[in-house]
């Protein structure tokens, strides 16, 4: 198999079955729950290990932030021959009463990102593989974890700026749970390699709950989302190996 040079590895050492985070730091709190743990490679922010979880022989990888550099990595994962991949990330919660601590399951997800509509026409879906979205509601209900499913918006933007503002609450108008900036990537290209995709993900804020939410008051260094980050490795690292 095909070596990958943006996560300098050989495609061969890329299982079937991959997690997929942003922050390579967060491959620390995956290599708790793996056994057998190797570190396979470390190129730029693509950092990747594989391991054992309840005897199944898995692989994560950190893709960073943002649809371009992640879409490279989601890109040779599937080229690598990956059947099944999960994000666990984070986002913020949009809708009243989700807000730091919560996890999200998404259904499918808008296409804000920066690269998708480069590679698929605009009415092409963002959907998550439905048999990963039940084995990780499944998931949640057994670590009794509570959970919401929805849809969530991918969007490059993180910090608006005054001259065009944020659409957020656009968003939050329609439905729409949370806002991240990968997943829609991450469906779309398992999409177009018949991979199936799913995303679970710890809210680190609210920026439009009108109880202090917003950028100025962010901050995702508190004790209920690194519990958050925890318990979204869980429930992907279940579904993964369903």
């Amino acid at each position: 198999m095909a070596f990958m040079p943006i996560l300098n590895i050989e495609g061969t050492e890329i299982p079937e079955r991959i997690l997929v985070v942003g922050d390579p730091g967060r491959l620390d709190k995956v290599k708790i729950f793996l056994d057998d743990v190797k570190e396979i490679s470390k190129n730029r922010e693509y950092h990747s290990i594989t391991g054992n979880y309840d005897g199944v022989h898995i692989g994560a990888v950190s893709h960073g932030v943002g649809s371009a550099g992640a879409g490279a990595c989601f890109e040779e994962i599937c080229r690598a021959g990956a059947t099944r991949i999960i994000r666990a990330g984070s986002a913020g919660g949009l809708q009243q009463g989700i807000g730091a601590g919560d996890i999200v399951i998404a259904r499918a997800a808008v296409r804000e990102d920066g690269l998708s509509n480069k590679l698929v026409p605009a009415g092409y879906p963002a959907v998550a593989t439905p048999d990963i979205v039940i084995a990780m509601r499944d998931a949640a209900t057994s670590l009794t974890i509570d959970a919401h499913e929805g849809l969530i918006l991918t969007s490059d933007m993180f910090y608006p700026h005054d001259v065009l503002g944020s659409d957020l609450p656009l968003w939050q108008r329609a439905g729409v749970t949370a806002v991240e900036m990968e997943a829609a990537t991450l469906f779309v290209v398992c999409g177009l390699h018949r991979v199936e995709a799913g995303a679970v993900l710890a809210i680190d804020g609210n920026p439009l709950d009108q109880d202090g939410g917003s950028m100025e008051t962010y901050n995702p260094h508190q004790t209920s989302v690194d519990e958050a980050i925890t318990h979204s490795i869980e429930i992907a690292l279940r579904a993964l190996i369903t």
